[in-house]
């Protein structure tokens, strides 16, 4: 697998941190809130790449939802992930405003995916994965491991989890195991 070449300024950081927030509070239909996402300071934040956004309260997840592959530019992908993972994400009820100011914001730039040739390859802090079969498909983000202090077949085995697969079925010949890099702050 090459290596994602994909770099953020502080400043594209900045600005796609401040974009999550403002997506949030226009659907909370906060007054001083856009309705739409500001241009982007940079072309850089206008590449089509896959973008999950995290938020937390305490430490605990409180929404991620995002777009493998990227539905268009990167920071409209964003505006619509941070909006979705706030207030669509069937694990949680919707973030209320109460919970604005405790939301802490993680933002994963996903580079493109790629079949993993071995699992013996994957690097833990480094790989995303997804594991699929019959229909099935499970995701995991590359600092889940690292949060949960998983080895490798750990880590497998919980990917399978994720798509409601046998924790052993990443051995199967026809399960197809994707990963792919991920740029996180």
């Amino acid at each position: 697998m090459s290596t994602f070449r994909f770099s953020l300024s502080n400043e594209e950081k900045t600005y796609l941190k401040e974009l999550v927030v403002q997506s949030i509070s226009f659907g909370l239909k906060r007054n001083d809130s856009p309705s739409s996402p500001p241009a982007p300071p940079t072309e850089t934040l206008r590449k089509h790449l896959g973008v999950f956004v995290t938020l937390k309260i305490d430490g605990h997840l409180r929404g991620c939802i995002g777009n493998v592959q990227g539905g268009g530019e990167l920071y409209q992908t964003i505006w619509d992930m941070a909006q979705s993972a706030a207030f669509e994400d069937p694990r949680f009820p919707p973030v209320t405003a109460q919970d604005f100011d405790a939301l802490d914001y993680e933002i994963s730039i996903l580079s493109p995916i790629e079949i993993c040739p071995n699992p013996e390859l994957v690097e833990i802090g480094r790989h995303g994965l997804i594991m699929a079969k019959g229909g099935r498909s499970g995701l995991l983000l590359p600092q889940v491991p690292v949060e949960w202090k998983w080895n490798r077949e750990t880590f497998l085995a919980q990917t399978c989890t994720k798509a409601g697969l046998p924790r052993n079925a990443w051995r199967d010949k026809d399960t197809t195991i994707f990963w792919f890099e991920a740029i996180v702050f």
